[in-house]
């Protein structure tokens, strides 16, 4: 499986920085996910919807961690391209530029 596409809808929220669309092999189509602004740095929310009971569950998301990685840095990659694009500074930085800054 290939992220063939990733657009990035920007918005202007505290800890909300933009919504995500992600195309897989170029036949099938993911919207809703979010880039989010946490404790730890910038990281990827799968889409998800509210239960009855008011908790939340991904409607979608990776079975496996290696394939989480893979998506969260494709994404991440480009979120952080399309703000720098926009003429400003992401809102934040991934952890792992965090940790990379702090070494």
């Amino acid at each position: 499986m290939e992220i063939t596409e990733v657009k990035v809808f920007p918005v202007n929220e505290d800890k909300l920085k933009a919504y995500i669309t992600i195309i897989l092999d170029n036949c099938f189509v993911v919207r809703d996910l979010k880039i989010i602004a946490g404790n730890g740095g910038l990281f990827v929310a799968m889409p998800s919807k509210r239960r009855k009971d008011g908790a939340f569950k991904d409607i979608a998301h990776p079975l496996n961690q290696q394939t989480r990685t893979v998506m969260e840095k494709t994404i991440l990659d480009a979120y952080l391209a399309e703000a720098k694009k926009l003429g400003g500074r992401p809102a934040t930085q991934t952890a792992e530029q965090a940790e990379n800054q702090d070494s």
